[in-house]
């Protein structure tokens, strides 16, 4: 489905997400919910100014990136939005990582300013002295090192009120950096109008997002997918962000859905399925959704049966900025991915580019206006990646007659048994309709012969034990639901899977050896 988004020329994205909530009468409502602390819109707005001339007074100018290391708390629309307010491109980096990633994405960017929580100064300390472009560290919560500037006192030396740099809708806005699954993490260059039309479509016409929403997602803001749901989507109508600066563990979760009663709740495969082996109440939700990887048949049949709301399932990108195909409510199908988001248009293609028809597995290639522009100093990777209009995914899907669509495997992730090609995801879901799996992971691997079969990790739920018993019997719960070649020749036991930080198994790990 076709979807013009019509912005004018001279367009800022903080102009739009939040001075547009101060004249459209919002001021007084509350943005941004923490622990403790609430700020209205027009709170917001004046700490975003704030920092907008902050940064001014340190001389960085439009375009200049500027570096975010933050938990998910009030600061980060401050920063974020402030930087865009006045020209400058905020990029947002994953709190998971390590010192060296860091200095990789601080020189792969040349961002001037990095501003980051006192709670991750040790994660840049042992390598700060290696930033080759980072010309001013801003501190969150705390003072860093000598020259470090603190956050507090910047914007407090500053007026309240700044006009909107004069951008473009096809000016770069921000900057998400890739999980990097299949080699160095790549910076995907956002623009201003990404964020609009992003939330024109999925946010209006799938969630139907409305300004008496209050959202929680359990999935981090320097996401993409927790960018959306934890900021441009709720405010793009008024509504309310409840943040979680610590780890979404299942306790935490269930507390957040307790204290501030949220009506939309963003979550992905693994913590529910967590989720479900906790005491808690999901009350007050009209809507959970899923991405992030593909969610299994068993969660989807669980969480209906025990808090009678269906999980609507979708797959979106860093590329994309966030959803493009989803499950709807009320119309959630077990298994599937859903069907495409108005505004986008998608394709599933066989290695010559020719469209395959319906039922056959192909790449799936995505279109619609919210993609990336380029990937920073990634010349051949973005040709390959960004074909004109056309996205490749890299994912393996197949989609039905009534256009809903099935996931089936990253491009690189499946396997070829017996000349036969097979799907970890398929061998997965089968596996954890079990009850003694938590979770697993599939990958191919080679036996006596030399040949690929595959083989299974598996984490076991509590009540369990691992023994060679439990193993043949799962051998046989998958030989009886699936043909017989798909069944894994080999289960091992472990206490978890390594996963991006994303929640997305690394399958290249588990094909090393390194469960």
């Amino acid at each position: 489905m076709q979807f013009e988004l019509k912005l004018p020329e001279i367009f800022n994205a903080a102009d739009y997400f939040v001075d547009r909530n101060i004249r459209e009468g919002r001021g007084e409502k509350i943005a941004v919910l923490c622990e403790d602390r609430s700020l209205t819109y027009s709170e917001i707005q004046e700490r975003v100014n704030q920092f907008g001339n902050g940064l001014r007074s340190l001389g960085i100018r439009m375009e200049d990136r500027v570096a975010l290391l933050l938990p998910d708390t009030e600061i980060y629309p401050q920063a974020f939005f402030g930087a865009i307010k006045m020209g400058a491109v905020p990029i947002c980096l994953n709190t998971l990582m390590r010192p060296k990633d860091y200095k990789y994405f601080l020189n792969d960017s040349r961002a001037r300013v990095l501003v980051v929580d006192n709670s991750l100064l040790n994660c840049i300390d042992p390598v700060r002295e290696d930033f080759k472009y980072v010309e001013n560290i801003i501190v969150v919560n705390g003072k860093g090192a000598e020259n470090d500037l603190a956050f507090s006192e910047m914007i407090s030396q500053q007026p309240p009120d700044l006009e909107p740099a004069p951008t473009s809708p096809d000016d770069a806005c921000f900057w998400l950096y890739s999980s990097g699954s299949t080699g160095q993490p790549k910076g995907t260059v956002h623009l201003h109008h990404d964020m609009v039309y992003a939330s024109e479509t999925y946010g209006k016409q799938v969630l139907n997002i409305r300004e008496n929403d209050i959202c929680f997602s359990a999935a981090k803001l320097f996401f993409a997918y927790g960018l959306g749901n934890g900021l441009y989507f709720p405010f793009s109508v008024g509504a309310t962000s409840a943040y979680l600066p610590g780890r979404p563990t299942p306790e935490a979760v269930f507390d957040m859905i307790q204290q501030y009663q949220p009506t939309i709740y963003f979550g992905v495969p693994t913590l529910y399925g967590y989720l479900l082996e906790q005491e808690g109440e999901m009350n007050g939700l009209r809507l959970c959704i899923s991405a992030g990887e593909a969610l299994t048949p068993e969660i989807f049949k669980r969480w209906k049966e025990r808090f009678g709301l269906d999980i609507m399932d979708g797959i979106g990108s860093t590329e994309m900025a966030h959803i493009y195909i989803s499950n709807r409510a009320g119309k959630a199908r077990r298994g599937s991915t859903g069907q495409i988001v108005p505004g986008y248009e998608a394709r599933i293609v066989d290695e010559n580019f020719h469209d395959v028809p319906d039922g056959d597995v192909g790449t799936l290639l995505v279109k619609g206006d919210s993609a990336a522009a380029y990937y920073w100093n990634k010349h051949d990777k973005t040709k390959e990646t960004m074909m004109g209009a056309w996205l490749n995914t890299g994912d393996k899907f197949y989609r039905d007659e009534e256009g809903f669509f099935y996931y089936v495997g990253r491009t690189n992730d499946m396997l070829k048994v017996g000349g036969i090609w097979v799907s970890p995801i398929e061998v997965e879901a089968c596996l954890m309709e079990h009850p003694a799996v938590l979770e697993c992971g599939v990958v191919g691997t080679p036996d006596a012969e030399n040949l690929i079969k595959p083989k299974a990790f598996v984490v076991l739920r509590e009540s369990y034990k691992p023994s060679p018993e439990l193993e043949k019997e799962m051998k046989a719960y998958v030989k009886k639901a699936l043909a017989h070649y798909k069944y894994p020749r080999w289960i091992e036991f472990v206490d978890e899977l390594p996963k991006t930080a994303t929640g997305k198994i690394k399958r290249f790990e588990l094909k090393n050896g390194n469960a």
